[in-house]
């Protein structure tokens, strides 16, 4: 075999090596890209709710939100312009769902109301809200819960408006650590709710 031949098999045995480590690389990156999310759940608040029992019903509506609350990711808040994912975490549902299946149950655990539900159901008044922060704040190391709230009449008409919001204390960005922080937090917004809306109704 002569110079040329040996230097051609040279560079072909280099070729081949660079496309198996490229394919080597793709594939652990396809096998990250496809590992499965842990999947977290929120909590309805419970316990001793102190304050006057309403005689009414109400429809509780799926809170509105816009991106990047309106999903199913955890939210990173990096400074007060920019927003990320929590990596590999996620919520069991999208967010406005979860919350109002979890409010409409913490307004239940409090017996406050003749009757809780979601829209469609006869009721005196409804309860509107905003999800205006849902997130892990890195700047302040605290999750951070900060949700609006309306009781409207029948006839559309405002009756009240609120802005609640709670913040708790965050070691971590470990998912389930954000998570739990997260929920801490929108218990005690629930459960601000309830005792605000309930006397009204």
């Amino acid at each position: 075999m002569g110079y040329s031949s040996l230097t051609d098999a040279w560079n072909l045995d280099r070729v081949w090596r660079v496309f198996l480590l490229a394919g080597l690389s793709l594939s652990v990156l396809a096998s990250c890209s496809s590992a499965p999310k842990a999947t977290y759940d929120l909590s309805p608040a419970s316990g001793d709710f102190a304050a006057r029992a309403g005689r009414g019903q109400l429809a509780v509506a799926r809170p509105e939100a816009i991106l990047p609350a309106d999903s199913d990711r955890i939210v990173v808040r990096t400074d007060p312009q920019s927003v990320a994912y929590l990596t590999g975490a996620q919520w069991a549902d999208k967010l406005p769902s979860l919350v109002q299946s979890r409010l409409i149950e913490t307004f239940q655990n409090a017996h406050l109301l003749r009757a809780v539900g979601r829209p469609g159901m006869l009721a005196d008044v409804s309860l509107q809200s905003s999800i205006r922060r849902f997130e892990l704040d890195t700047g302040q190391g605290e999750a951070v819960v900060e949700i609006s709230a309306q009781i409207v009449n029948q006839n559309g008409r405002i009756v009240a408006g609120r802005l609640f919001s709670d913040t708790v204390p965050v070691a971590s960005s470990e998912p389930a650590v954000v998570a739990a922080a997260l929920d801490t937090a929108l218990a005690a917004v629930m459960r601000d709710i309830v005792l605000w809306t309930a006397p009204k109704i």
